[in-house]
């Protein structure tokens, strides 16, 4: 089934893969179909709403399966359509090796939710924080890097004699915007803080060097089912931390990572081990292994730090298979750091 907000486009085959189906329906007419269908097998492109209807197929007995748009978009045969796209997801969902996204339930994505909100109070916080920088630029008034420096240059910009009036005005409207944000965002990360305590989970992957309640949230928010991935680099490979392949004729050539997956899940695990890398290069950290400075000694800082993000989603998904809790590795003394 391929899905839209008002028109649904049905493929349907038999046993032997010959099409028996194909129909256009609106919305309500959809829904009246699969309640006297009776219980089949039925794809759906995982895409917005797709685990809504996931889970209100369910309820009239049939079997929903999710297929990532990249999977589903090489059995497109030509054009571009809803019966070109409807026929390609049944195409697909027949393959016996392909993969298939694990339906949310309402509670997940409420939480997906929040997630979601707070990256967008951070951007248009970030946002307005830049403008107000540039503006005050303007007038000959900056300030250190830092959110933290931003409401000391608005105070400073009150009581500054050479701010025209119209620009004092406007300014006053940007600090009323900021702080609103700030306090929205303050809300925000209380709930999120308070999901994460309780969560067993999320509060033993927050034990892990470089991760934190912040990244042990989106692991395990983000995260289909952990038994769904082979090994842990299927795990890290499934978030783009792991290289291109680029391998023929038995040359193997590696290229930089493939970006694959979720952006911020993959973004927050590699802020997180630059911050963890940052303390270990001056001496400050306790998480220095004889494997991180080696690697320190012969590649560059950016690289190692995806390194180590690479190495924390794999000790993620160990322990989220296992239950077990964070193993401290032994670690050189500090005065063995600095590298």
């Amino acid at each position: 089934m391929d899905t839209s907000k008002h028109v649904f486009q049905l493929h349907g085959v038999n046993a032997a893969e010959q099409p028996v189906l194909r129909k256009k329906l609106r919305r309500v007419e959809m829904i009246a179909f699969f309640e006297k269908l009776p219980a089949t097998t039925v794809a759906i492109e995982a895409c917005g709403s797709s685990h809504h209807w996931a889970r209100l197929l369910g309820t009239f007995g049939h079997e929903v399966k999710l297929i990532a748009p990249q999977l589903s978009k090489p059995y497109v045969k030509r054009g571009k359509n809803d019966a070109a796209d409807a026929e390609a997801l049944c195409e697909a969902m027949s393959r016996p090796t392909m993969r298939f996204v694990p339906v949310k339930t309402s509670e997940q994505q409420a939480s997906l939710m929040l997630i979601g909100m707070r990256e967008r109070l951070v951007r248009n916080r970030t946002q307005l924080a830049n403008a107000i920088r540039g503006y005050a630029a303007e007038f000959g008034l900056t300030a250190a890097k830092g959110m933290c420096k931003v409401e000391p240059l608005l105070d400073r910009v009150t009581i500054d004699p050479g701010i025209p009036a119209l620009a004092s005005e406007l300014f006053a409207s940007h600090a009323a915007e900021y702080r609103q944000l700030s306090e929205q965002l303050d809300d925000i990360d209380a709930k999120l803080i308070k999901w994460h305590r309780g969560n067993e989970c999320s509060r033993r992957l927050a034990q892990i060097p470089g991760v934190g309640p912040i990244g042990a949230c989106l692991l395990m928010m983000k995260t289909p089912a952990p038994e769904l991935f082979a090994s842990g680099r299927q795990f890290s490979a499934w978030m783009g931390l792991t290289p291109k392949d680029h391998s023929t004729a038995g040359k193997s050539r590696p290229g930089i990572i493939t970006r694959a997956g979720d952006e911020t899940l993959r973004t927050t695990l590699v802020v997180g081990a630059t911050a963890l890398l940052q303390h270990v290069r001056t001496g400050r950290g306790k998480n220095a292994t004889p494997w991180l400075l080696e690697l320190l000694k012969r590649k560059p800082p950016k690289l190692v730090a995806v390194a180590l993000a690479n190495k924390i989603a794999r000790i993620a998904w160990k322990m989220m298979m296992t239950g077990e809790a964070y193993q401290r590795s032994a670690a050189l003394p500090p005065q063995e750091c600095v590298a």
